[in-house]
């Protein structure tokens, strides 16, 4: 609320209708309530996948402290535990199995991005930190997810404990979002920065993530499963927080412990597809040669149980238990969003829309066209299990406010060299599609924010936006469409009202992709 109250003198000095001026503020008090529930659903569904309780319900100790119990398997303990991780959230789930496990940890091997240690130190989240004397070493890389040297050494520093064990020991793989570019160890002769440009130039020609993991796993030491077998013929458990749409364990992290299934003319395919053939290294041309005349085929895993401990699926469902207290009508519509960011934004500004007609029934429905043109987007974006049926029928019914939940992880490709996220660029997006659409007497709030609570090389998580938000930024002066043409959504909010509707969470130390929130109240 002190945001909207920053704003009310602007309001005051403008010259407003008397009816104009209370009917604008008491838009805004409605829009910020909204943003108010926005954030503690947003919150909400972010305490569900936190590291430590999700790791606290996938193992467990016998009465004995002897054995080891992952879902239906149990592992001998007798101080033969080693701990290797990777990923934003895997310093909270080391601080939880080095606590867990005790005496029987022998070592450790964790690779976290640069800062959030100090991150977690400043918000007081001590839950989330390893206590002093830790058996578990900590390197600190990868600064804005980029692979770099220091990321490089905690690679080859996790290898060579890997490769130390023997089939009398247990190794723990910790694994969260981001801890592909946490892991980087290219086979030689690939260098990491030959790596990164590949990878870098097929980010900004809109590659899927499930395209950059086929060529990172093609190029390296430990994806692809190479981890797993550095460790062979220890037995391998690996404990994931999936933050990839569907949860596919050869995808997360980029399958350090799961055989992969691509061959080298996948990769080909991939490079081609993105126009980069003409663009590889040598040394890229060498790796790939070499493992297509490969005599011993693809590695097995045998020894390794992959377990998912968390996804986007239960933090939705736990925003869905908080959106229904709070009284609304609230639907998952899909927790595997995926596709371009423009597409997506078009879905959810007609999405809106269509709502208004069933909300306010006193309204003129939506054509056929538009109705049709809304599937149509679905069936473009492709997005698995979608629910739009299902909230169609219950705005249908009318009883009250709906909120729309949905997650994932839309791409971006890059035009311009401004600052910004996938969130950031979705909900400015949106906020222009809202425009285009007349939404009459209904409040409508769309949220989009990274669980992380970093969205791309910003500190914001994410932003929200309402209708007026056209309005809003032509009264500051500010050309929405240049900033878009420029990827700048991060400059945008900032000036926006002096960034109020950016979302501000902190490194929250876990990662399962995107939130994605859609109110629509009547007023």
């Amino acid at each position: 609320m002190a945001a909207a109250l920053q704003v009310l003198p602007r309001l005051a000095r403008a010259p407003l209708h008397p009816l104009l001026w209370w009917g604008s503020v008491a838009r805004l008090a409605s829009s910020m309530a909204l943003a108010e529930q926005a954030r503690q659903l947003f919150d909400s569904a972010v305490g569900a996948v936190l590291p430590g309780p999700m790791l606290h319900r996938a193992l467990s100790l016998d009465p004995g402290g002897r054995q080891l119990k992952v879902r239906d398997r149990s592992f001998q303990l007798r101080q033969n535990v080693y701990l290797v991780g990777f990923g934003k959230a895997v310093m909270g789930m080391a601080a939880a199995a080095e606590e867990l496990l005790g005496q029987h940890l022998v070592q450790g091997v964790i690779s976290i991005p640069k800062g959030i240690r100090a991150a977690m130190e400043r918000a007081g989240k001590q839950e989330m930190l390893l206590k002093p004397h830790s058996h578990v070493q900590v390197f600190e890389g990868a600064e804005d997810n980029l692979p770099d040297r220091d990321a490089l050494r905690a690679a080859l520093a996790i290898r060579q404990l890997a490769e130390g064990l023997t089939a009398d020991d247990l190794l723990l793989v910790l694994i969260s979002g981001g801890g592909s570019a946490l892991l980087p160890a290219p086979i030689p002769p690939v260098t990491l920065e030959e790596k990164q440009t590949l990878t870098r130039l097929l980010a900004a020609r809109g590659a899927t993530i499930q395209e950059l993991n086929t060529i990172r796993k093609a190029l390296s030491q430990l994806k692809g499963g190479g981890l797993a077998q550095a460790a062979y013929p220890a037995q391998v458990v690996s404990l994931i927080l999936s933050d990839v749409v569907g949860d596919p364990v050869e995808v997360i992290a980029s399958g350090p412990t799961v055989a992969s299934s691509h061959s080298v003319q996948d990769c080909l395919h991939i490079v081609n597809r993105y126009g980069l053939r003409a663009a590889l290294p040598r040394s890229v041309k060498t790796v790939l040669s070499r493992a297509d005349s490969d005599p011993h085929g693809p590695h097995t895993c045998g020894h390794v149980l992959n377990v998912i401990i968390g996804s986007n699926v239960l933090a939705l469902a736990e925003a869905q238990r908080q959106a229904e207290a709070l009284g609304y009508q609230a639907v998952v519509l899909s927790a595997a969003m995926q596709g371009d960011v423009k597409s997506m934004a078009q879905f959810y500004g007609l999405l809106a829309h269509v709502a208004r007609t069933r909300l306010t029934p006193s309204m003129a429905g939506a054509s056929v066209e538009e109705d049709a043109q809304l599937h149509e987007l679905a069936a473009d974006l492709q997005i698995p299990d979608l629910q739009l049926e299902e909230a169609l029928e219950t705005m249908a019914r009318g009883r009250g406010p709906v909120c729309l939940l949905a997650g994932g992880e839309p791409t971006v490709q890059l035009q311009g060299s401004g600052r910004g996220g996938r969130n950031q660029e979705l909900a400015l997006r949106v906020g222009a599609e809202l425009r285009r659409w007349p939404l009459g007497q209904i409040d409508v709030l769309f949220l989009s924010g990274g669980t992380d609570g970093q969205d791309g090389p910003t500190e914001a998580a994410g932003a929200w936006v309402t209708p007026e938000l056209a309005s809003q930024a032509a009264a500051e002066g500010l050309d929405m469409a240049t900033f878009l043409a420029h990827n700048d959504s991060h400059t945008f909010f900032c000036r926006l009202q002096g960034g109020a509707h950016l979302l501000h969470t902190g490194m929250t130390g876990t990662n399962v992709m995107d939130t994605h929130l859609l109110f629509l109240r009547p007023r």
